[in-house]
């Protein structure tokens, strides 16, 4: 694999103390980072009064939500194009145009899906126009966690990558709180028929506000150390950042994809999926599941700084590998406990949950693998490709192998992933590659 993971700087200096600006560029960036994730994911919290209103009233409900679904992985499906397009602008004219663009680019959609009609004032194109709006999220979201991550890592000090990076991590798993307690309290203050009504545009109208607010309060961010040297050194990629990447860099692609998969794995089965799959395979209460969900979702956010913090001091790969052992291991437990009937999966959940913040050492691993005139163009394209392919396919293939394997299928899936991430931490060990920056 490429060397460029132990090559690569980072940082414009050596120091280890963060100062006044470096907490207000992490504030920032995690603060915008959490609100466009709320924006992409509140769609899903949503999906039953979308499909009841932007689609025909005699079509069967189980086919509307399907299209619902099907309108929702969109978003995931466009990540690539965003990513691939923004980096290598990203690359060549700069981060912070392209880290501002990203956030206005999911605001517009957001807003524009609050204010949309529905299919009983313009017929079929209500459903296409919200496809379009989901699509132009995808492509905002495509640019926005990559680039986030070169951001904050190229604003980092020394010795303090892997916490600035697991920060940013945090904010977006606080994006999905957001958008799980928004739901919970309008399901909870309205009827089912104001949701209907009006109250179903709410989260989006607020989405795109507080978007908007995140476009302003970026303007107050300054470009990178690492890309103004670049700049200033005429030291930028003169080829294509993209062609470089495929053509010298496919280790460290595949390192990054690796990395990316057991991301995916985590938090889509043990964050995302779970609530709904205890409630069918375990017999636990809905109640219960999303009590727990809103738990583990508060302690992966906190996981995320704990595994950014333990990477700056013994490195990402034994951070990687002690995080996924300990992964593997309490999804088991958790699952088992399950089985015996739940007595402890509040606790379960959340020490489980926490784990899943191992997510927090993957984003260090990935910037950390290309060198500064490609890394946005690497990381971006390494990432959305993996977690399009794998993202879209983690739900129904859990689906369908639990039907055949059982109902502990679910936590083979994140064994597995994490296993193929172990094995990646392993090989950055055994090439000297383990020591933390700075």
């Amino acid at each position: 694999m490429t060397q460029a993971f132990t090559t690569s700087p980072l940082a414009a200096d050596g120091s280890r103390r963060m100062d006044r600006r470096d907490i207000q560029t992490l504030f920032l960036a995690s603060l915008g980072g959490a609100l466009e994730f709320y924006d992409f994911v509140v769609f899903v919290f949503f999906a039953l009064p979308l499909s009841h209103l932007f689609f025909p009233a005699n079509m069967p409900a189980w086919l509307a939500q399907l299209q619902v679904y099907g309108i929702f992985a969109a978003g995931y499906l466009a990540r690539p194009l965003g990513g691939i397009v923004m980096a290598h602008f990203g690359d060549r004219q700069g981060r912070k145009r392209m880290f501002t663009l990203s956030v206005f680019l999911m605001a517009l959609p957001t807003l524009a899906i609050g204010l949309l009609p529905v299919y009983a004032s313009i017929g079929v194109l209500a459903p296409l126009l919200l496809l379009l709006m989901r699509v132009v999220q995808g492509v905002a979201i495509g640019g926005e966690v990559p680039g986030a991550w070169v951001f904050v890592a190229e604003h980092a000090r020394a010795g303090r990558v892997g916490f600035a990076c697991a920060c940013l991590t945090s904010g977006l798993t606080v994006g999905i709180l957001i958008g799980s307690l928004t739901a919970a309290w309008l399901n909870h203050h309205l009827s089912p028929d104001q949701i209907l009504a009006w109250g179903w545009r709410l989260p989006f109208l607020l989405g795109g506000v507080f978007g908007f607010i995140a476009v302003w309060l970026r303007r107050w961010l300054s470009e990178t150390p690492v890309f103004a040297e670049l700049q200033a050194r005429k030291a930028l990629s003169e080829n294509m950042p993209l062609r470089t990447v495929l053509s010298g860099h496919g280790g460290a692609v595949v390192l990054s994809m690796s990395v990316t998969w057991m991301l995916t794995a985590a938090i889509v089965v043990l964050i995302l999926m779970l609530p709904t799959l205890v409630q069918h395979a375990f017999q636990i209460a809905p109640d219960e599941a999303f009590l727990g969900n809103s738990i583990a979702a508060f302690c992966l956010g906190v996981g995320c700084l704990a595994f950014g913090w333990l990477v700056d001091r013994i490195g990402a790969p034994l951070s990687l590998l002690l995080g996924s052992i300990a992964l593997v291991t309490c999804t088991y437990l958790l699952f088992a406990d399950l089985a015996a009937g739940g007595a402890h999966f509040l606790v379960l959940y959340a020490v489980t949950g926490f784990l899943v913040g191992t997510v927090g050492v993957v984003p260090t691993i990935m910037v950390s693998a290309f060198p500064a005139p490609i890394r946005f163009s690497g990381v971006s394209f390494a990432y959305n490709v993996a977690y399009a392919v794998f993202g879209a396919s983690t739900a129904p293939l859990i689906q369908y192998l639990g039907s055949r394997v059982g109902r502990h299928m679910p936590a083979h899936y994140v064994a597995f992933t994490a296993a193929i991430s172990i094995v990646a931490a392993l090989w950055l060990l055994l090439k000297g590659k383990g020591k933390p920056a700075g």
